[in-house]
């Protein structure tokens, strides 16, 4: 019984464990490229057994069907993780 007391404390402990700027960034980024609008996946392949092989996904944000700014979902992100503005701009896609 106490050694699951324990447990449950140590992982409360390390879900509550205070983001770092850096993994803020990543995560943050993440989070601010599916703002940038949707996302589309398509594979196109052949063999000799099945023929033709086609998969796809296509992927949409809440964020980028309600049009905020990519930049501003990063920032907000980051504050909302640590307290504190980002240490770097964040590193979007091409558009």
């Amino acid at each position: 019984m106490i050694r699951a007391a324990l447990l449950w404390s140590a992982l409360l402990t390390a879900a509550c464990a205070p983001v770092t700027p850096e993994r803020a960034a990543e995560r943050c980024e993440e989070r601010a490229r599916a703002a940038q609008g949707p996302e589309i996946d398509l594979s196109i392949g052949a063999n000799s057994e099945s023929g033709l092989l086609t998969s796809g996904t296509l992927s949409i944000s809440a964020d980028a069907i309600r049009g905020l700014d990519p930049i501003a979902v990063y920032e907000s992100c980051v504050f909302n993780l640590t307290g504190e503005a980002p240490i770097r701009p964040p590193r979007l896609r091409a558009m």
